[in-house]
């Protein structure tokens, strides 16, 4: 079981840190496991968790789940996505545990670095298309690219890719919405050096040779819904598009992303790179004792239509019943604080619409 619950409330004193209401979700994620007992817990958080007053928190974490009758993999590591072939400078605080039945897994050892020059080289530029000032998504060739590139084209064949094959239509360069600049900023972003922050904007300019800093999330509506800086891109005059930070978080070009731009990047920063992903579970896989194979059935994707949908669409597209929170997401209701155990009701009737 694998979870990346967030933790707000941080606990400075005492014992009672997974009790703060503002920590349910990391609470549900200790309850489940104990309820559920997995052969293995995987957790994932901020590398903030390891730091000062926080580290009590943390400490309760590994705690709850030794109580649970899990040995946890101590020290716990804080892994760099960049050392798993993702360029991107990220690191993130990840917590192994096994059943005391089961064979205790290892951290997984960096396995390569990858440049933001083999990243983005090969897409297209964005502004070339008029299209993208309405759309998210256009007709178009991409250029040569590198194995890293190639392997998120589904070009070249990749051993330790397990998922299902994807059929995608790859001469449509999706998630690239363009970003409208004025005359002005693009001069400043021109005159920006590679590995640079520019000084108006504050964004730094990504260096070919070099990785990505952090993409963060952003903050939510509940703080004004501000979008993280992007990055300009290495060698033209804008911001990276949702495509172009896909790529530096190692998404696969099949994977689509909300329409919106600042949902899009919001996605990508709230989420773990999937090439760190897929280092971390292959220990699993190696403490299991198993050989994975590929499936050879391949997946049709969703209706691309869904991938603009507000909340209140999708209640109408997918329904979700009569709980109490349900019917805050309805269209015209009134917006109301939230319990995450109302909306663990919720799930059951969200299961049963698929």
């Amino acid at each position: 079981m694998c979870g990346g619950a967030p933790c707000q409330g941080f606990s400075t004193i005492g014992k009672r840190a997974l009790d703060d209401t503002r920590n349910h979700l990391v609470y549900h994620y200790c309850r489940l496991v104990a309820e559920l007992r997995p052969k293995y817990a995987v957790f994932e958080n901020v590398r903030g968790l390891t730091l000062g007053q926080h580290k009590q928190f943390l400490n309760e974490i590994i705690e709850s789940l030794s109580d649970s009758g899990y040995r946890v993999l101590l020290p716990y590591r804080v892994l760099n996505a960049v050392d798993f072939a993702v360029p991107q400078d990220r690191k993130r605080l990840f917590l192994l545990a096994a059943r005391r039945d089961q064979k205790v897994p290892c951290y997984p050892a960096p396995t390569g670095r990858t440049t933001v020059s083999d990243a983005l080289d090969d897409l297209p530029d964005a502004d070339q298309f008029d299209a993208l000032l309405d759309s998210d998504a256009v007709a178009a060739e991409l250029h040569p690219g590198s194995p890293y590139s190639m392997r998120l084209r589904g070009e070249l064949a990749d051993p330790t890719d397990f998922s299902h094959p994807r059929r995608w239509d790859r001469s449509v360069l999706t998630a690239s919405a363009r970003t409208a600049h004025t005359d002005l900023s693009r001069q400043r972003f021109l005159a920006t050096a590679n590995g640079t922050v520019e000084p108006i904007s504050r964004f730094l300019k990504l260096d070919p040779s070099g990785v990505c800093n952090t993409l963060r999330a952003g903050t939510d509506s509940a703080r004004g819904a501000f979008t993280s800086p992007r990055p300009i891109h290495p060698r033209l005059p804008r911001v990276i598009t949702v495509r172009e930070a896909a790529r530096l978080h190692s998404y696969p070009d099949w994977f689509r992303f909300h329409v919106t731009k600042w949902h899009g990047f919001r996605q990508i920063g709230n989420s773990v790179p999937p090439l760190l992903g897929r280092a971390v579970a292959s220990q699993i896989m190696v403490a299991l004792g198993l050989s994975p194979t590929r499936p050879r059935k391949a997946l049709e994707l969703g209706h691309a239509a869904e991938l603009g949908y507000t909340m209140a669409e999708a209640v109408r597209r997918f329904g979700l019943g009569s709980s109490p929170i349900a019917n805050r997401l309805r269209p015209g209701a009134q917006a109301e604080p939230t319990d995450c155990r109302q909306m663990v009701l919720a799930l059951p009737e969200l299961a049963d619409h698929g």
